[in-house]
């Protein structure tokens, strides 16, 4: 069956919001290492891992075995129900590694589950049903996380279960403080967050939830310290801060293991999923004891820390962090962000280059910092049809995405860069 014929069975069965990638849609029938090839038997280079998902690579031995492992065992389910024992076990390190004191962990399968599970706990202990929220954040698509997503692109309503308010600070590059120093621009955004609290809420808010990296809104950096000074206020009126670490967790970022850290804080609770599967469906929350164990209802998880996925996360964690993978995050991010801002210096379509680790934006834009959606469209199209997969997003459409699995190796690096190299030239031109 052809790829067309597969596309258009696709859009007879499937959402029309269910966005696919491409012109022409491919589909990815097999992968080893960084590369993943389509049915039409063309490889790629897998810059974008299934949205940061796919952490460790493909065909990771000890990954495989142990789910094999656990599938020659004939238990695939049994439900929170009954004692799992790699769940305990993923916990305990998961728990250790969070930093957060007398920590729980919930699992669930993905990141809205446990961004709505964090918000069901910080609203539940707090009595409040208000949170505080950044502009162009993204937490999932669920029908509180929708309500606390500050990007109309990702927002398909307006009815909420929490009443949010937006502050300032995500997206650095625009907007009211663009072009402040980092002092300076953490200092407005501080300010900023002290009139919300005044205008905006009855002042009993229950928490505010930030990405230290805005991921869907463009990997758009803020300056480190930023979440500490609003911590700051938050702790003056009794606020939780949860740490959406979806993306930015499992050391991507290089610098730290978790993304919080760059800002010399704790949070009450931080939420995970993405690469710690490698692919397998899993995600959770890390909470103090006391915000954990809060709700006084009951409560379960079906299929969240099923042994399947609990046993593939536990030998994912235990590879990153036997391999550094880390440290080989922060040596090829930058190497690869200095490529890339040497091809801002060389075409005006390429406005800005952010990131940290493995975890790049490009932005383009018309001439000044107008967003140009249709320049990051072309690059989209010329590196796949050049052998290799990114990502796009931002609050435009202008953000090229690039998040490879951690695995990298520094001659694939170049590689992508010499790809982009070009693509980005092929822009500039074509948008003239």
């Amino acid at each position: 069956m052809s790829a067309e014929t597969l596309v258009n069975r696709h859009r007879a069965v499937l959402p029309q919001w269910l966005a696919l990638y491409y012109k022409e849609p491919i589909e990815i029938v097999r992968a080893e290492g960084r590369r993943v090839t389509d049915s039409n038997g063309n490889t790629y280079l897998d810059f974008f891992a299934g949205i940061l998902t796919n952490a460790i690579g493909y065909g990771v031995k000890e990954i495989s075995d142990a789910i094999r492992s656990q599938l020659d065992t004939g238990v695939l389910h049994t439900s929170t129900l009954y004692l799992i024992r790699k769940q305990v076990e993923l916990a305990e390190q998961i728990a250790e590694l969070s930093g957060i004191p007398d920590a729980k962990v919930f699992f669930t399968n993905s990141g809205t589950e446990a961004n709505e599970t964090a918000l069901m706990l910080a609203t539940q202990q707090r009595r409040s049903n208000q949170i505080l929220a950044l502009r162009n954040s993204y937490h999932g698509r669920a029908f509180a996380t929708i309500g606390i997503t500050g990007n109309r692109g990702w927002s398909a309503s307006s009815l909420s279960p929490v009443k949010v308010s937006y502050v300032h600070g995500g997206y650095r590059y625009r907007g009211p403080f663009a072009g402040l120093s980092d002092k300076d621009y953490i200092a407005a955004c501080v300010d900023d967050l002290r009139d919300v609290l005044q205008t905006t809420t009855s002042g009993d808010v229950a928490a505010m939830i930030a990405e230290p990296i805005q991921g869907v809104g463009g990997f758009n950096v803020p300056p480190d310290g930023l979440l500490g000074a609003f911590k700051e206020v938050l702790d003056e009126h009794g606020i939780l801060f949860i740490s959406d670490e979806v993306q930015t967790g499992w050391g991507r970022t290089g610098e730290h293991f978790w993304g919080f850290q760059a800002h010399g804080i704790t949070p009450d609770a931080l939420t995970f999923a993405k690469g710690l599967g490698n692919g397998l469906a899993i995600g959770g929350v890390v909470a103090r004891g006391d915000l954990m164990d809060c709700l006084t209802a009951n409560s379960i998880s079906t299929f969240g820390g099923n042994p399947i996925s609990t046993a593939g996360a536990k030998a994912t964690l235990d590879y990153l962090l036997d391999n550094d993978l880390q440290g080989n995050a922060r040596k090829l991010g930058d190497y690869l962000l200095r490529g890339l801002r040497d091809l801002g210096d060389k075409y005006d379509v390429l406005g800005d280059v952010r990131g940290k680790g493995l975890m790049i934006g490009m932005e383009f834009v018309s001439p000044g910092v107008t967003p140009s959606t249709e320049a990051a469209g072309i690059v989209l199209e010329e590196t796949r049809e050049r052998g290799l997969l990114v990502g796009k997003g931002g609050l435009h459409g202008n953000v090229i995405r690039l998040a490879p699995p951690m695995t990298l190796t520094e001659t694939e690096a170049a590689e992508a860069l010499e790809i982009l190299g070009e693509s980005v030239a092929r822009a500039q031109e074509a948008v003239k």
